[in-house]
């Protein structure tokens, strides 16, 4: 059996991994795999920026951008 996999990187932490791709995987779905929520950072896959509720394909290629605040 192959394994489906997406890639994700989170910018500017210097994590970049493969992680199993599941049917029906969304945007936050991903982001709560690698440690942040919608409300923490933005995600692009395959370069265009995703809401949370857009589903993931087998191969995309995913990178998240953790929003910075403060004051």
């Amino acid at each position: 059996m192959v394994r489906e996999m997406i890639k994700v990187k989170v910018l500017g932490r210097g994590i970049e991994r493969e992680l199993e791709w599941r049917k029906g995987m969304l945007v936050k779905d991903v982001l709560r795999e690698v440690g942040f929520n919608t409300e923490s950072a933005i995600a692009k896959v395959n370069g265009k920026v995703a809401l949370e509720e857009e589903p993931i394909n087998d191969g995309d290629y995913v990178e998240v951008i953790p929003v910075v605040s403060g004051g």
